[in-house]
C-alpha cells in the first residue's frame, strides 16, 4: 500500500498579526519560567546575535514591538542592520513555533515609545523602572508556522 501524500501546506495570507496576539503577548508570563519565550536574531557587521525578549508584543496588524532594556548588542545591530528574525514559542497557547521575518527600528517618536512601554508586561517593566531602555518597532514581512509560510507581505 502506498503511503499517503504529505498534507498540503496551508494557504498563504496577507500579514495580519492580530491573530497571534495572545501567543506572543503572553509568551513571557505563560507556563513555567523559560518554557515559553520570544527570541530575536540580529546581525551586525556579519556577526549574528540572539537574545531573549520577554517584552515582545503584537502592536498592531503589521507590527511587533519590544522594549530593549539592555541597550547592548541587539540595539547596536538594529541600528546597523534592520533585518532580523523573531521566533516565539508559547506551548501553553499554540504548539507551533512562530517565526517572523522583519525590519526593526529604534523608536524616536515619544508618543509611540510611551505606547509600547504601556504594553510591556509588568515583570519586564520591573527590570527597567527608570525606563532607560528604548522601544523597538518591528514591521513583519513574512510569518512561518513550523515549516510553512502562512503569511507574507
Amino acid at each position: 500500500m502506498a503511503a499517503a501524500p504529505p498534507p498540503a501546506p496551508p494557504p498563504i495570507t496577507a500579514i495580519d498579526l492580530l491573530q497571534f496576539s495572545e501567543i506572543v503577548d503572553n509568551a513571557r508570563t505563560d507556563g513555567e519560567r523559560g518554557q515559553n519565550t520570544g527570541v530575536v536574531a540580529t546581525a551586525n557587521d556579519g556577526r549574528p546575535d540572539v537574545a531573549l525578549k520577554g517584552s515582545l508584543m503584537v502592536l498592531d496588524a503589521d507590527h511587533l514591538a519590544w522594549w530593549e532594556r539592555s541597550r547592548a548588542e541587539t540595539e547596536a545591530a538594529v541600528r546597523a542592520n534592520p533585518h532580523a528574525a523573531v521566533m516565539v514559542r508559547n506551548i501553553v497557547r499554540d504548539r507551533r513555533t512562530l517565526r517572523f521575518y522583519v525590519e526593526a527600528r529604534i523608536v524616536d517618536d515619544p508618543a509611540l515609545r510611551a505606547r509600547i512601554w504601556e504594553r510591556v508586561v509588568q515583570v519586564e517593566k520591573d527590570t527597567d523602572p527608570e525606563k532607560n531602555g528604548v522601544a523597538v518597532l518591528v514591521r513583519v514581512d513574512r510569518v512561518r508556522a513550523g515549516k510553512f509560510d502562512i503569511q507574507r507581505r
